[in-house]
């Protein structure tokens, strides 16, 4: 198990022809950054599954290529030098629709602990290829223990969080009997220069 990410480590998921860049604290309490590269064709967001973040804002800076986020089921097209955000709570996915690859960054305001979220999945399609579908879909039993062990950090869109939260709280233990596993596990406690900050 994983508990650090180096500087400049590129993670790809292939089934979504994403790649993560990290090139920022693991644990910086204020924000997550990190970077992007979408392939032609590829989507952010679980293979394209609308989703919800309830505890933080979603920036995206596009720096080459073209966009396209979905929220709420209308589309905005964002182009290289342009910007979108998504408030909290609200459904949305993310695709390249370019010809070439897209580059972006994107950032969580605060920062919970997004950047461990992503790794961990981006680390498990090239793990443990065979608990997702061949589009990339986890196995539900993996999603359960994900979300759950990340709670508050990502819901799947149209169905009510309690209800979410209640499933997968059942399930997780199940996976783990199944033989599922984390490849990053969350912080159990705030970051250090969080508690400084809450303790100033």
């Amino acid at each position: 198990m994983l508990n650090e990410i180096a500087r400049g480590t590129r993670l790809r998921n292939a089934f979504n022809k994403e790649i993560f860049v990290f090139s920022g604290p693991l644990d910086d309490p204020h924000v997550a950054r990190f970077g992007v590269i979408l392939e032609t064709g590829g989507s952010g967001g679980g293979n394209a599954l609308v989703h919800v973040h309830s505890g933080a804002d979603e920036h995206f800076s596009v720096r080459s290529g073209r966009i396209k986020v979905v929220v709420d089921g209308r589309e905005q097209f964002v182009d290289a030098g342009g910007t979108a955000i998504v408030p909290r709570g609200r459904p949305r996915y993310f695709a390249n629709v370019g010809d070439d690859n897209a580059e972006l960054e994107i950032s969580f305001s605060p920062a919970q602990q997004h950047l461990r979220f992503f790794a961990n999945f981006a680390m498990l399609t090239v793990k443990q290829p065979s608990w997702f579908s061949s589009a990339g879909d986890p196995d539900f039993l993996l999603i359960a223990l994900v979300l759950h062990t990340y709670s508050d950090h990502l819901y799947l869109a149209g169905v009510p969080i309690w209800l979410q939260k209640l499933l997968f709280a059942a399930l997780a233990p199940v996976a783990r009997l199944c033989g599922y596993r984390m490849a990053i596990e969350p912080l159990r406690e705030a970051p250090a220069r969080a508690r400084s900050g809450l303790a100033a």
